[in-house]
């Protein structure tokens, strides 16, 4: 496919997408079903069109005069990826798989319309309600910090301890240009990619396939990491989801101890069985939902592990679609479902033990709120002293630059290059 074509194909996906309201990752695999002729490199392009789109669908449809997936789409050809206008036309008119042309009198206004003149929520890119959640959340660099959201992800991988080391799995992906991580110790960092372009598929490499590295963001690292989980200790896992954060554990647990791997989504825990087996993870019990499965830890945990359901506004680069959906009372159901794992948290949490709370939200109402709704009703719970935290769990690794506040961390793309995360720790009193 040509260019006219991949960007016809991305003006589609998106049709489909808001059509059907639903995620634009399904409405990609169905297109690339549908049109089985359209080769990988086809479907990145698209890919990334779509994704592009949806990053930045505020300010590239204020600075294109509509919002309509081809202004979407053409917004990206033109003024991220630097495609020429009349370039394009040309192009356009050679091609019958083309989007129509883009008319002169728009052309004539681009030049007009600065993004530096642009409302906040614009410049943000992020919907307009959410405008002052952030600004109360996140202080007067509120725009910079949702701008940095709308920028294309890293590909992160941590290395497993148990089977390999951080140099040798960057030897084995030297041809990827993979570095060290700032913070994570155990991190390798593949700068996004820029334009059609897309990421290596690092899956496939044997390294992968031998269990000696996964693909985890390094903010996730970290939040794994600032658990303080030892080898030797008792630790539940909570909200494991797929398992990420629980390999992660394990891995800095050395295979030692116990650690209980539980979700109340039978469909978001599966892929940790084969994850678990290919890492070579022998100490994580996997407690699937239902009656009483976690009846016999109440008490027992020295740590418990919360990543709870939240909106999701830290990932919206890796998620921009999920940006658009959200909603006033999406959150308000998030903030019932916060409350409701911080309390069942609790109670596995024994004396002397600590209760670690991460989101990926950027919103002060997932993060800090609810921390003081649950010690307004748990006081037996008192916050430990981040810096301290961060020292213990990240020797050697200077937190980045405003990131941490007395009780908590919240990692961002605008401080520290990571995917949004909010990290607190309490200890049970004794």
């Amino acid at each position: 496919m040509r260019l006219p074509g991949q960007l016809a194909a991305a003006i589609e996906v998106l049709s489909d997408m808001e059509a059907r309201h639903r995620p634009v990752a399904d409405a990609l695999r169905d297109w690339g079903l549908a049109h089985r002729f359209a080769g990988s490199g086809d479907r990145a392009v698209i890919g990334n069109l779509a994704y592009d789109a949806l990053r930045k669908r505020a300010s590239l449809g204020w600075r294109m005069g509509g919002d309509t997936p081809w202004h979407l789409v053409l917004g990206v050809a033109m003024l991220e990826w630097g495609e020429a206008p009349a370039a394009l036309n040309a192009a356009f008119a050679e091609d019958r798989h083309a989007p129509p042309p883009v008319p002169e009198e728009l052309l004539a206004g681009l030049g007009g319309r600065v993004l530096s003149d642009a409302p906040g929520h614009v410049r943000a890119d992020l919907p307009e309600w959410l405008a002052p959640l952030f600004e109360a959340a996140l202080g007067a660099s509120w725009v910079e910090e949702a701008a940095a959201l709308a920028g294309r992800p890293p590909l992160d991988l941590r290395v497993n301890t148990l089977k390999a080391d951080r140099d040798k799995v960057a030897k084995q992906l030297a041809r990827f240009a993979a570095q060290p991580t700032p913070y994570s110790p155990v991190g390798l960092h593949i700068p996004p990619v820029e334009g059609p372009r897309r990421h290596p598929n690092v899956q496939a490499e044997e390294a992968f396939q031998r269990g000696r590295f996964e693909v985890q963001d390094e903010g996730s690292q970290v939040a794994a990491f600032l658990s303080g989980a030892k080898p030797g200790e008792q630790v539940l896992d909570l909200c494991a989801g797929a398992g990420g954060k629980t390999l992660a554990l394990a891995a800095r647990m050395e295979n030692r101890g116990q650690i209980y791997a539980h979700d109340s989504d039978r469909n978001r825990l599966a892929p940790i069985f084969d994850r678990l087996k290919r890492a070579d993870v022998r100490n994580v019990q996997v407690r699937p939902p239902g009656p009483g499965t976690l009846d016999n830890l109440a008490g027992q945990m020295d740590r418990v592990l919360v990543d709870a359901p939240c909106t999701g506004t830290g990932i919206w680069r890796r998620r921009p679609d999920a940006k658009w959906r959200v909603t006033p009372e999406a959150l308000q159901k998030r903030l019932g479902e916060q409350d409701a794992a911080l309390a069942q948290a609790g109670a596995f949490v024994k004396p002397g033990g600590v209760l670690t709370y991460v989101t990926c939200s950027m919103l002060a109402a997932e993060n800090g709120e609810r921390i003081e709704a649950f010690r307004a009703a748990h006081p037996m719970f008192q916050p430990m002293p981040m810096r301290d935290v961060w020292s213990e769990a990240m020797p050697g690794a200077a937190p980045p630059v405003g990131t941490l506040s007395d009780n908590s961390a919240l990692l961002t793309p605008h401080r520290a290059g990571t995917d949004g995360f909010f990290v607190t720790c309490l200890r049970r009193a004794a």
